[in-house]
C-alpha cells in the first residue's frame, strides 16, 4: 500500500500535514479556539497574552536550537520529540489549572511546534524524490490550513451545548496521541538520505544582504500573523453587533488557508517568491484593518478569509525560500527566519495587551500591526530596487 511506503511521496507529504496537525494544531492553534471559552471562566485577556508570549519564546528556542540539528538521525530525535511534548503540554492543560504549570506548558508547546514546523519541514524537503518541490512543500504547508480547521471542529463538537473547555484539552491531547503513529512510522530514518546528508558547515555566505533583508520581513510578518492568529476569535466578538461570531471567522480562517499555500507556492513558480510575498502582506494588510473600520459580518468574515490566505501561504513561502536558498542544509536559514519570525510573535501579544488594556479595544493593535507588516513590504520592495534578490 502506497501510503504505508516510507519512501513514498504522497506518503511523505499526508506524515507531514498531519504532524502539522499535531504539532501546529494541537499544541498551538487550539488555544485560540478555546480562548473565548476561557476568557469567560478561566483566565483574563492579560495572562491569555503573557501565555501567548510565552509560547512563542519556547518557538524562539526551539528554532534557535534547529539551526544547529545538522544530521538526519537527529532531526528523526527532535522530530519526534516535538510530537510527545505537543501532546503532553496539551494534556496537562485539561488536567490543571494551575498557572505555573500552564506557563510552563505554553512554553514547551512553543519548542514542540518548532521542531515540528521547521524540523519535520527539513525531513519532508530531505525525503521527497522530485526535482521540484515547491508546488509539493505547497500542500505540504496546507496542513496548517487543515490544523485550525479539524481542531476548531473538535472543539466545536465538545461545546456544542455547554462549556467544557478543560475536556476539549484532554480530548484533543488523545486525538493528537493516535495521529502521531503515523508521521512516527513513516518520517524515520533512511539508509539512503542518511548517505547523503551529512554534517554540513555553517558558510558566512549564507548571510547575505538579502537573506538579513528577507529575515527581517519575516520578522515583520511575525509580528503581523500572531495578533489575530492569538486574539481573533475575541476580537470578532467584542465588535458590537457581532457578539458570538468569532468561533465562525476563526473557521473561516482555516478553511481559507487549506488551498492557499498551494496557490501561492504555484504563484510563486510562475511570478517569484519575493514577488508573492510582497502582494501577499499587503493583502494581509487589508485583513488586518477590517475590524478597526467595520462591523459587517460578512466583511469580518472577510478579514479572516483575507488572514487565512496570507498568513499560511507566507509561511511556504519564506520557509520554501529559505530553504531553496541553503539547499545543502535549509534547517540553517530556515531555523533562522523562524527564528526572526518568533521573535515577532514574542513582542506583539505583550504590546496588543497593553493597548487593549489602556484603550479597551484591539483597534490600535491591529493599527500597530498594519504599520509593521507595511515596513516588511517595503523592506523587499527595497531589496528589489536593489537588484540582490535571490530566488
Amino acid at each position: 500500500m502506497i501510503l504505508l511506503d516510507k519512501n513514498s511521496n504522497k506518503a511523505i507529504i499526508l506524515a507531514g500535514i498531519i504532524s502539522i496537525i499535531i504539532g501546529v494544531g494541537v499544541a498551538r492553534f487550539s488555544f485560540t479556539s478555546l480562548l473565548p471559552l476561557m476568557l469567560e471562566n478561566s483566565i483574563n485577556i492579560k495572562f491569555a497574552g503573557f501565555l501567548a508570549s510565552l509560547n512563542y519564546i519556547g518557538y524562539l528556542i526551539g528554532a534557535l536550537f534547529a539551526i544547529f540539528i545538522k544530521d538526519i538521525q537527529s532531526k528523526i530525535k527532535f522530530f519526534r520529540v516535538g510530537l510527545f511534548i505537543s501532546i503532553l503540554s496539551t494534556l496537562v492543560l485539561g488536567l490543571t489549572s494551575n498557572e505555573i504549570v500552564w506557563i510552563l506548558s505554553r512554553f514547551l508547546a512553543g519548542f514542540g511546534t518548532a521542531m515540528i514546523l521547521v524540523v519535520c519541514s527539513s525531513i519532508v524537503m530531505s525525503k521527497l524524490n522530485l526535482e521540484d518541490k515547491t508546488k509539493t512543500m505547497g500542500i505540504y504547508f496546507s496542513g496548517v490550513g487543515f490544523s485550525i480547521v479539524i481542531t476548531d471542529l473538535i472543539i466545536k463538537t465538545i461545546n456544542i451545548n455547554q462549556n467544557l473547555w478543560q475536556s476539549s484539552w484532554l480530548i484533543l491531547a488523545i486525538f493528537g496521541l493516535i495521529c502521531s503513529i503515523y508521521p512516527i512510522y513513516i518520517l524515520n530514518i533512511d539508509k539512503k538520505i542518511d548517505t547523503q546528508i551529512v554534517k554540513h558547515k555553517i558558510e558566512k555566505s549564507m548571510f547575505s544582504t538579502f537573506i538579513l533583508i528577507l529575515t527581517f520581513a519575516y520578522f515583520c510578518e511575525g509580528i503581523g500573523f500572531v495578533v489575530q492568529a492569538t486574539f481573533l476569535p475575541d476580537i470578532i466578538n467584542r465588535i458590537e453587533g457581532l457578539e458570538g461570531y468569532g468561533s465562525l471567522t476563526w473557521l473561516f480562517v482555516g478553511l481559507a488557508g487549506i488551498p492557499s499555500s498551494i496557490i501561492w507556492m504555484k504563484l510563486a513558480h510562475k511570478y517569484g517568491s519575493v514577488n508573492m510575498i510582497i502582494l501577499a502582506l499587503f493583502i494581509q494588510i487589508v485583513g488586518i484593518l477590517i475590524p478597526t473600520f467595520s462591523n459587517s459580518l460578512v466583511l469580518n468574515l472577510l478579514s479572516g478569509v483575507l488572514y487565512g490566505i496570507t498568513f499560511i501561504g507566507l509561511v511556504a513561502l519564506f520557509m520554501n525560500l529559505g530553504g531553496k536558498l541553503s539547499a545543502k542544509n535549509p534547517v540553517v536559514l530556515m531555523g533562522l527566519i523562524t527564528s526572526a519570525y518568533s521573535l515577532g510573535m514574542v513582542i506583539a501579544p505583550l504590546y496588543c495587551v497593553a493597548l487593549y488594556e489602556k484603550f479597551n479595544s484591539y483597534d490600535y493593535s491591529l493599527y500597530l500591526t498594519a504599520i509593521i507588516v507595511f515596513i516588511g513590504a517595503l523592506s523587499l520592495i527595497y531589496a528589489k530596487k536593489l537588484k540582490i534578490v535571490q530566488e
